[in-house]
């Protein structure tokens, strides 16, 4: 498949998508562009064009996050849902992590999603937030082990010696997050 049949098919839902998150037209232009850019570079590495949808929407939504990560604006993790049913049938980590995530109290989401997916530094969180830095600090390895902990409670896996999660994702249906 080209890039140009690729346009014509998605352009349209990208352009969508990524209004909705920057509600900016002439910045949705630019990301699409971009997005536009990364698809026609790496178009030939995708193997499976039954999975070329999901994989368009992954592109753009990695492109409004480096957008957001450069730009230093602000974005809720409540606000960045999936707008498309992308969901496989088959259980996933990612099921877990976006249930575990939902379920965090906003106290420890919003620094994890500052640091972790946004890539600011701890003090730059801790200015933006509005709190002390050894508070940011500590909500931010709560989170984590809480995260950790979602994994273990609902996937099935578990803490090796060396504090990595390590097993296999359980069935969907034994799930306390996901189901």
């Amino acid at each position: 498949m080209t890039t140009k049949a690729v346009w014509d098919l998605y352009a349209v839902d990208i352009k969508r998508f990524i209004f909705s998150k920057v509600k900016d037209d002439v910045v949705t232009d630019d990301l699409l562009q971009d997005t536009f850019i990364k698809v026609h570079t790496k178009l030939h590495t995708l193997k499976d064009d039954a999975k070329l949808k999901p994989w368009l929407f992954s592109v753009a939504r990695y492109t409004i996050l480096d957008f957001f990560k450069t730009s230093k604006q602000t974005i809720e993790l409540d606000d960045f849902q999936e707008e498309i049913d992308l969901q496989s049938p088959e259980h996933t980590e990612k099921d877990c992590l976006r249930g575990i995530l939902v379920n965090l109290p906003k106290k420890y989401r919003d620094p994890i999603f500052l640091y972790d997916i946004m890539g600011l530094k701890q003090k730059e969180i801790a200015d933006r937030l509005q709190l002390p830095l050894p508070t940011v600090k500590s909500q931010i390895q709560r989170g984590r082990r809480q995260i950790a902990k979602g994994f273990m409670d609902c996937c099935g896996y578990s803490m090796n010696k060396k504090g990595y999660l390590v097993g296999e994702i359980q069935e969907k249906e034994n799930c306390k997050v996901c189901h």
